[in-house]
């Protein structure tokens, strides 16, 4: 890429982890620009995921509070989550990538879709009580894998679906959200390790993205209490769906 192309894509880059810190749904707006600026899809999807890496950390920190005795819960889930992370980028790295071209418009279009009905999906969990004690179901673990092989196969919107998926398994839904980023920083640092060691990462990008991602996530979560979430998030799912068709007519 031309310095001009590093220079948008690190600017882009700022913006979308500005959005994640915000509402959610940056990769929907990384992930097409570096397809524009000529990546292929499959290099552009593990590139977006690289360069995102470092913004998952700092939701982590910030819920430290939450997790005090999930200790075992953050085991079992995490193990779950490394799983699933490492299913989904094998399958991304060994599937033909006309498989993945056929499939990312249908991907971007359910993550665009699943943006929009999340402060729905808030509202309902929040008014559920805390589920007894006793361990956590069965479908919640098989939940939770087939969540994370999306993650590691694609990731757009993976925290909405972790949110619901937790939500609907907890009742809790300030642990469902603490989880919910505890996991994405799982499934995002396995798909760090196997698409740095066999993807087709263009490391110039992530090398001006990833700081800028670090950045944007960090004034985000300032400016996150000024900003109202509902018309970004509005024109985040316009866009997505316009990206969406872009790649199905594209395809």
């Amino acid at each position: 890429m031309s310095p001009v192309d590093l220079l948008v894509a690190a600017g882009v880059a700022l913006v979308a982890g500005v959005i994640n810190s915000i509402a959610g749904g940056g990769s929907l707006i990384l992930f097409p620009t570096l397809v524009g600026l000529g990546l292929p899809t499959v290099a552009a999807n593990v590139t977006n995921s690289v360069a995102q890496w470092p913004g998952y950390l700092g939701g982590v920190a910030g819920f430290r509070a939450e997790y005090a005795g999930q200790r075992g819960r953050l085991l079992r889930f995490g193990a779950v989550a490394v799983l699933g992370g490492l299913t989904g980028s094998i399958l991304l790295l060994t599937t033909p990538s006309e498989a993945f071209d056929g499939i990312v418009p249908v991907l971007v279009l359910l993550a665009s879709l699943l943006l929009a009905v999340q402060p729905l999906l808030t509202r309902r969990l929040a008014g559920r009580e805390a589920r007894p004690g006793g361990g956590d179901p069965v479908w919640l673990h098989v939940a939770l894998f087939l969540a994370t092989v999306y993650g590691g196969y694609f990731g757009g919107a993976l925290g909405v679906i972790l949110v619901g998926v937790l939500g609907i398994g907890l009742h809790r839904l300030k642990l469902a959200n603490a989880l919910k980023s505890a996991l994405s920083a799982v499934t995002a640092t396995v798909t760090l390790v196997v698409f740095g060691l066999f993807g087709p990462i263009d490391w110039a990008v992530v090398g001006v993205a990833a700081p800028a991602s670090l950045v944007g996530g960090f004034v985000g979560a300032r400016i996150a209490t000024r900003i109202p979430a509902t018309p970004l998030r509005g024109l985040i799912v316009v866009f997505g769906v316009a990206v969406s068709a872009y790649l199905f007519a594209r395809a």
